[in-house]
């Protein structure tokens, strides 16, 4: 089922995972960590083969592990590989393991006493309870102790030596049939699952202004199964289309000093393909179960903008309205929201300090204490990839000094079912000590076809259904702003 290792193109996919361990490492481990909770790994694997089939086995594998995901080559095109035949095991030794092995059989129980004197009791294991891979299945251990039934063990259980067959970490073996004697360094590839990484972000701005101060983390996490020793890491950033098998599903930071001179990259970035790569900029090892923190972003002085956004149409309270209920029923719409949004934004570019393509993931917003000097929580949000030159504008909560209030003043259905009006009152209010600007979106839900025949106060229109007032308020003013929207259906 193998296919030659030469310079033929179709020999870069093997059918089989060829993890081949004859010798020794020639170089640390490579990975290419996506954020899709999967990983691309790259060893280089010294080989000592005899011309016709060799047997070789490989006990460093990943838990996680795809099969028939392998690339194998030789570098120098020179040698042809021949995979006759490849078994993958990932049942190492465990307790609920060589329990199933002793199944009908008598075992000894180690038993200590509430004094700590130690004695051996003899079962015979009925049932293990052990069901490989899944844990869902798994139920408890059946004992027979002197003619009676346990459903749990009596003891700590006393197994022989471990046998030719039991393996201790994941395991490939294989049948190599090589053309030739030939001693090499095999360049080798996979995919495993099991490994994962994410952006996280913090910003701090002082107590008065907005200006801001960046500290972006990258936090790596291998539940692979395997420790990556001194291994070069890259990061993909972007969705790569991958099909998600059922049997590789996977089940899915503190804060440095922003305002400390920057030190040298810990991660470089290029464009990749229609993607991001970030490259680490020295070796890291990555443990088993391990949770990693890079920092890979460190900027100062960023220019934003607080914005405050209210959006007075409670549409959530409508949650299974059909498009024709949200044309002809009056009562839609009518319900009010409150709450004035606080929204954050800042551009993405080299004139702001920035310029780098962010990854998606966690912000955090930090504001200097004047009183402390001490930094205090504001809000979170995620953002998705976020291009160079792109503006980042992400909600953190609900201003506490700023009030809404939307109410429907008027609704009007002409006889002939074409046409309909609607009126509405925006009272908004200041309770701030400092002057705000809050802009007031409103979504014309009922159709496309929409004239404002009345307004108080100018507008903008922002697309196809949404219009935004932007409303000045002096410290504890309130305003009202009035407007009627007529629809046709004609």
């Amino acid at each position: 089922m193998g296919l030659d290792a030469g310079m033929n193109p179709r020999t870069l996919f093997v059918p089989a995972l060829v993890v081949l361990f004859a010798g020794v490492l020639s170089a640390g481990p490579a990975l290419t960590i996506y954020n899709q909770d999967f990983a691309a790994v790259r060893e280089s694997v010294s080989l000592d083969l005899k011309k016709g089939v060799n047997a070789v086995v490989f006990a460093d594998a990943t838990l996680k592990l795809e099969p028939d995901s392998v690339l194998l080559r030789d570098p120098a095109g020179k040698v042809a590989l021949r995979i006759l035949e490849q078994s993958y095991r990932a049942d190492i030794a465990s307790q609920g393991l060589l329990l199933s092995k002793f199944e009908g059989r008598a075992l000894d129980f180690l038993v200590r006493d509430s004094d700590g004197k130690e004695y051996t009791v003899s079962g015979k294991v009925i049932r293990s309870g052990h069901a490989p891979g899944d844990t869902s299945r798994r139920v408890s251990p059946i004992i027979e102790v002197d003619g009676l039934l346990r459903f749990s063990l009596p003891g700590e259980p006393l197994f022989p030596s471990l046998n030719d067959d039991a393996i201790l970490r994941p395991t490939l073996s294989w049948q190599i049939e090589s053309d030739r004697a030939a001693r090499l360094d095999a360049e080798l590839g996979y995919l495993t699952g099991g490994l994962s990484w994410s952006a996280a972000y913090n910003l701090v701005a002082p107590e008065k202004g907005d200006t801001l101060d960046l500290v972006g983390w990258v936090t790596m996490r291998n539940q692979s199964g395997k420790t990556f020793a001194d291994a070069s890491v890259k990061l993909m950033a972007g969705d790569v289309n991958k099909v998600e098998r059922p049997e590789f599903r996977i089940a899915r930071a503190g804060m440095a000093d922003p305002f400390a001179p920057s030190p040298a990259p810990q991660v470089t970035e290029k464009a990749f393909d229609e993607f991001h790569l970030y490259s680490l900029a020295r070796p890291v090892t990555l443990r088993d179960q391990e949770t990693k923190q890079v920092e890979f972003l460190r900027a100062t002085g960023i220019k934003s903008k607080t914005l405050y956004i209210y959006d007075g149409a409670d549409v959530s309270r409508y949650p299974f309205w059909s498009d024709e209920a949200v044309r002809n029923e009056p009562d839609y719409g009518t319900w009010s929201n409150s709450k004035v949004a606080v929204y954050r934004e800042f551009k993405n570019s080299k004139e702001n300090g920035l310029g780098l393509p962010l990854p998606k993931g966690l912000l955090r917003f930090y504001r200097q204490d004047d009183a402390d000097r001490r930094i205090e929580f504001t809000g979170e949000n995620t953002i998705d990839h976020t291009p160079e030159g792109e503006t980042v504008r992400i909600s953190t909560g609900d201003a506490f000094d700023l009030v809404g209030e939307r109410i429907r003043t008027d609704f009007v259905r002409a006889e002939r079912q074409d046409q309909m009006e609607e009126a509405f009152t925006i009272k908004l209010r200041n309770r701030k000590k400092e002057p705000v600007e809050i802009r007031v979106t409103e979504r014309l839900y009922r159709w496309v076809n929409w004239t404002i025949i009345e307004n108080s106060d100018d507008f903008e229109k922002i697309d196809a259904r949404n219009i935004e007032f932007r409303v000045k308020l002096q410290p504890d003013e309130e305003k009202t702003v009035t407007y009627r929207v007529r629809y046709d259906w004609k």
